[in-house]
């Protein structure tokens, strides 16, 4: 998962003198922090270091990142008149910083190392414009979703060309592979997911092409039939239900996961105990991709983390044998 740089002491010490935006519109930054978990942790992709907020750099919406709360939006987009207001221009034109910070990492990375793109969700971000900030219950955003169709859908056909072009732009400048974060979807219902979000999810992933996409809603596994009904090759899933029980859900998909990160803060043979179980889980089925269910925690050691990597590729590749 993205927050993976975070435990390490090079990255703490950047960040002691940058702020996460600042380094996410640093090409240079962007490149080194990227590349940090794989020279240090020995995991097999890296993911790029951006934020979901970027796209909005070129929409004309002034945010910014409050430590310890999250993405603060300056002036929330709630009315009709605040929808029509949003710009819509060239995703290169909005974050070139990206895409050349894209450019140097594959000019760097060994051949070996998958560089993967992302982007939050159309819902994830909509929460986050109409909020203002993050929130525990989405009020606002539900009460737009439940009692204006019309202009919500406005919203989030906005989102939903923006995203595409972004994740498109990330792809034609060398992205490997490409993730939809849908992090607040968990707060729906499945029926309201499938009515109300959904049909723009599908509609982002559809847009990119060339490389395999993965799509993650943490919260409510009820969601994962919804999720493989989406253009995808891969589905992520986090802790809260068992990789076979999820297979069962989504058919023929890959799948990424799962392994809770809260156990990463427990001795190692815990960790390793876990990490086994969804090993048996997965029972040597092609397409999973071992990974946490959802980001690293703060605290979390960075030899923990080197020593898990190192464990699922010595365990896998005997299994293979």
């Amino acid at each position: 998962m993205r927050q993976a740089g975070r435990c390490l002491a090079e990255y703490r010490e950047l960040r002691e003198r940058y702020g996460i935006l600042e380094m996410a519109r640093n090409p240079e930054l962007c490149a080194r922090v990227t590349a940090m978990p794989v020279a240090r942790l020995g995991v097999d992709a890296a993911v790029l270091y951006a934020d979901i907020m970027l796209p909005l750099d070129g929409m004309g919406v002034p945010f910014h990142i409050e430590p310890d709360v999250g993405p603060i939006v300056d002036r929330p987009v709630r009315s009709a008149d605040d929808i029509a207001a949003l710009r819509m221009i060239p995703a290169e034109d909005a974050t070139p910083y990206l895409f050349t910070a894209v450019a140097e990492l594959r000019r760097s990375l060994p051949v070996e190392i998958a560089l993967i793109g992302f982007a939050g969700a159309p819902f994830t971000l909509a929460s986050y414009l109409i909020e203002g900030r993050p929130s525990r219950d989405l009020a606002r955003t539900k009460a737009l979703l439940f009692g204006d169709p019309l202009l919500w859908d406005r919203l989030m056909t906005i989102l939903t060309d923006v995203l595409g072009r972004y994740l498109r732009a990330q792809v034609d400048a060398g992205v490997d592979v490409i993730q939809l974060f849908d992090t607040w979807a968990g707060a729906l219902s499945a029926d309201d997911y499938a009515r109300a979000v959904l049909p723009y999810s599908r509609r982002v992933l559809a847009q990119v092409s060339g490389v395999p996409r993965i799509t993650f809603a943490t919260g409510n596994p009820e969601l994962l039939p919804l999720l493989a009904d989406a253009p995808c090759e891969v589905v992520s899933v986090d802790w809260r239900i068992g990789l076979a029980e999820a297979w069962s859900r989504i058919g023929d998909r890959g799948i990424q996961g799962n392994l809770d990160p809260a156990v990463c803060l427990a001795p190692f043979d815990v960790v390793a105990a876990y990490a086994r179980a969804i090993l048996a889980d997965a029972a040597g089925r092609p397409g999973h991709v071992f990974n946490l269910g959802h980001g690293v925690l703060a605290g979390t050691e960075a030899d923990t983390l080197a020593r898990l990597a190192e464990l699922v590729r010595v365990e896998t590749a005997a299994a293979l044998v």
